[in-house]
């Protein structure tokens, strides 16, 4: 349940729709919902501004299902990531309207009626290789789960750098830039030095023996010399979809007048 929700079943019983009882009855799952194997947190948008996201990795078929089938009768929505292909037939057999992205490995359900997307701009992710485009497909979908303009930016790596120089425009219209990659980890410092906007590099596994399954990537990435890169784990495009989702919905606060000098 979402703070808009919240709202509309609070005015509801202010007005004498809806009764206490039934704005209970409504909140009965509200804010954690125990299954066998799962507390599931409804209270997640309220506390963090998106929905308890789920991670298949590790849990079977019917544990995705349980709780992905908790999320959609409290909001109408659930987002899964890293699903197999038997996760992911098990969630569409379920719930035929939901978006399958195999390359991402990720399950969405959108919430009816579609939300507007918010925020500030538009989310950009940059790939160094196609080889990186199941992580940066993570990214994508996550950062449009949470509720973001993004685009996808392919194959722009430092072996051709000339790729992504032709992309300076898209690069400065971006409000966040994701860029994944793997092997030397070298294109986050070319793209922190032609922005201004916050830059989330992430990490890869792509690449062989010396590149140590991405941590030769998260060095480099680690010890980038453009101001203003930030790091996430190898391989988490949910990571730094999830930070760069806060950082283009962010709120700037007003500042209170000065006092009057008399």
């Amino acid at each position: 349940m979402n703070r808009e929700h919240l709202e509309r079943l609070l005015a509801d019983v202010a007005h004498g729709t809806v009764s206490p009882g039934q704005a209970m009855e409504r909140l009965g799952t509200f804010p954690v919902e125990e299954l066998p194997f799962a507390q599931v947190d409804h209270y997640r948008p309220l506390s963090q501004g998106f929905a308890e996201v789920v991670l298949c990795q590790g849990k079977t078929v019917d544990q995705v299902l349980g709780i992905c089938e908790s999320l959609a009768r409290a909001s109408g929505s659930f987002l899964a990531t890293r699903a197999d292909p038997d996760a992911r037939g098990a969630l569409v057999r379920a719930f035929p309207r939901a978006r399958v992205n195999e390359t991402a490995r990720t399950v969405f359900l959108e919430a009816e009626p579609r939300p507007v997307p918010a925020g500030r701009g538009t989310v950009l992710v940059v790939t160094a290789g196609t080889s990186d485009l199941p992580v940066a497909e993570e990214a994508l979908e996550v950062a449009r789960a949470l509720g973001n303009r993004a685009e996808l930016l392919v194959d722009v790596g430092v072996a051709g750098i000339h790729r992504v120089l032709r992309h300076r425009e898209a690069l400065r219209a971006a409000s966040v830039v994701i860029v994944v990659a793997g092997m030397d980890g070298a294109l986050p410092s070319v793209v922190g030095g032609m922005v201004k906007a916050p830059v989330i590099a992430v990490p890869t596994s792509t690449g062989y023996g010396a590149s140590f399954g991405g941590v030769a990537a998260l060095l480099a990435m680690l010890n980038s010399c453009a101001s203003g890169v930030v790091v996430v784990n190898i391989d988490n495009g949910f990571g730094a979809a999830a930070a760069a989702s806060r950082i283009n919905q962010s709120v700037k606060q007003p500042t209170s007048p000065p006092d009057e000098v008399p």
